[in-house]
């Protein structure tokens, strides 16, 4: 399906980036697995099964993103798909945000994912095309559980971002979406479901029961599930497919 095309995955090394590092590996894609921690990225792109390479990259620096995305085609000759999927998160309550931590959550969600579709789509005009996908969530459609606001409102920001830049990057060839996860099963979702068991006294089989009780088909996403979607938009099936945006959260929130 994606032989011969090349893929850089931000955020690739654990959680939803690994999950779609080894999608589109399965579908016959080279892979440059970008991530903050480079060990970390090295041990995705040798468990990748196909060829591959890791970057430690910090996706708030617009110098990084540069290297990084030469760095891609230097190895691969040209770049086809960037899925930005980098992102971090805290839970709290609104009054309990911080500037540090809007600042934080901003860099890299919103600031991050504008410079990385940036930087891919120069090096995209210039080959004729290509797909950019970028990971959202249903935080930026106005989810009442999420992890905080100023997550939310970078998810939000994603969300626009995509539309707009599918709109002036169509005449160029280049497809941009989508994808907003839900509650999905990764290590940043363990950790906000240990605070729950500290602070209510309850086992972690309660705190996951009691969220999927809340989602229609009644249970929650692992990370393949957002990789599937991914993956269909890298590949020629999705090639009329743009400015969209995909919710994978079991019917959670409506689109």
């Amino acid at each position: 399906m994606l032989a011969g095309k090349s893929v850089l995955v931000t955020g690739g090394a654990n959680g939803i980036g690994l999950a779609i590092v080894q999608g589109m590996a399965a579908a016959g894609a080279r892979v440059a697995v970008a991530d903050i921690n480079g060990d970390a990225a090295a041990a995705a792109a040798a468990q990748a099964g196909t060829e591959a390479m890791s970057l430690a990259v910090d996706v708030g620096d617009v110098d990084a993103i540069d290297k990084m995305v030469a760095a891609t085609v230097e190895r691969y000759g040209q770049l086809d798909v960037i899925v930005n999927n980098a992102g971090v998160t805290r839970q709290a309550g609104i009054m309990e945000l911080t500037e540090a931590d809007w600042d934080r959550m901003h860099r890299v969600n919103a600031k991050g994912v504008f410079f990385c579709l940036q930087r891919a789509a120069r090096q995209m005009i210039d080959q004729g095309g290509g797909r950019i996908i970028n990971i959202a969530s249903i935080a930026g459609r106005g989810f009442a559980g999420t992890s905080n606001a100023a997550y939310a409102a970078s998810k939000g920001a994603v969300i626009s971002l995509t539309k707009t830049a599918a709109q002036q990057l169509g005449r160029h060839n280049i497809n941009v979406n989508s994808v907003c996860p839900g509650a999905t099963r990764t290590e940043i979702l363990t950790g906000i479901f240990e605070r729950r068991v500290e602070k209510e006294g309850i086992s972690m089989e309660e705190v996951v029961d009691s969220v999927a009780r809340t989602i229609p088909i009644r249970r929650l996403n692992e990370p393949e599930d957002v990789a599937g979607v991914a993956v269909f938009l890298a590949s020629p099936a999705a090639r009329n497919i743009t400015g969209q945006a995909f919710n994978v959260d079991g019917g959670l929130v409506p689109s």
